[in-house]
């Protein structure tokens, strides 16, 4: 079976004409309304892929999407993300009426942020590798901040540009950004429900690895593992262990590790070696060097509290 290459938007430019936007009023940053769509861009389906990132705040988008493998139906306002490169699948729905799409979109091409501080800084924003299913549910008091922010930056480049215009863009869009970091911290805090779920089907899975054999044959598992396991983006994943429990997927996995440590060298009468082999080291001296940057006690030293 022939595989189908992503449809590739390499430009603002592009993207506004394939829309049926105006063209763009700066090549390298744009605020555009979600209004009427062009019918031939709804016309392609399949997987896609934007050299620029994208911010969005719909509402009534009647589109199924799927970034990664997770799909989600976009009915309510909420803002989605994606760092240029990503692939994010996109499949038009049949329904009786035609909800009409509104909000707002943001697009800006890396080339607009090079050489700036927000350049390095924009990395550090996980939300950018959050699955569809990830997205950020706002209240209506933190749309509109958003949306401020948003008019902010388009204000900025209709005015007439001068030598501050840039930094006056930046700056309001690093305001957005962080917005954005307040408000998932919001939603991961109040969704305590479903953040408890997933913290009880993590544990499930770990207790699992860890007690079928799977140290020995495989070794330690890594994020990108378990996060498959949970279908949590990675990112989404630790962002919320670590607003959560103050921890991140990591250190949740070496905790695991460390307690079924402790409970063989306090309970069994296996030396360290055997011990450090059924936990998956190769070598006792990194199982014994882990386990005392962890605890402050060395495996012997620890097994010596219990005799």
């Amino acid at each position: 079976m022939k595989s189908v290459l992503p449809f590739h938007i390499k430009s603002i430019s592009e993207f506004h004409r394939l829309r049926g936007f105006p063209k763009p009023e700066h090549p390298l940053i744009s605020v555009v309304q979600l209004g009427s769509v062009n019918a031939d861009f709804l016309k392609v389906s399949g997987n896609m892929i934007f050299d620029f990132y994208c911010i969005a705040l719909k509402h009534n988008f009647n589109l199924k999407v799927k970034h990664g493998q997770q799909p989600y139906d976009f009915d309510e306002g909420i803002m989605s993300f994606l760092a240029p490169g990503q692939v994010f699948g996109m499949e038009q729905e049949t329904t009786e009426t035609e909800n009409k799409i509104t909000g707002w979109m943001i697009l800006i091409h890396p080339d607009f942020l090079w050489n700036t501080n927000l350049a390095k800084k924009i990395k550090d924003y996980l939300f950018f590798g959050y699955s569809v299913n990830e997205a950020l549910f706002l209240s209506e008091k933190e749309e509109a901040t958003i949306l401020a922010v948003m008019q902010n930056i388009r204000r900025e480049y209709q005015s007439n540009i001068d030598r501050f215009s840039q930094d006056l863009m930046l700056a309001n869009l690093e305001v957005l950004l962080n917005y954005t970091d307040r408000f998932y911290n919001r939603q991961f805090l109040t969704r305590k429900i479903d953040n408890h779920q997933i913290l009880k089907r993590l544990e499930m899975v770990l207790n699992d690895y860890f007690s079928t054999g799977k140290l020995v044959q495989s070794g330690l598992p890594t994020v990108q593992d378990i996060s498959e396991k949970l279908n949590i983006s990675r990112n989404y994943l630790s962002s919320l262990l670590k607003i959560t429990t103050g921890r991140n997927t990591q250190q949740h996995i070496l905790d695991k590790l460390v307690e079924i440590g402790k409970e063989r060298i306090s309970s069994t009468s296996l030396s360290v070696s055997e011990i450090a082999y059924e936990l998956g080291f190769e070598h006792p001296q990194s199982f014994s060097r882990m386990f005392k940057t962890q605890t402050g006690l060395s495996p012997l030293a620890f097994r010596a509290l219990f005799n």
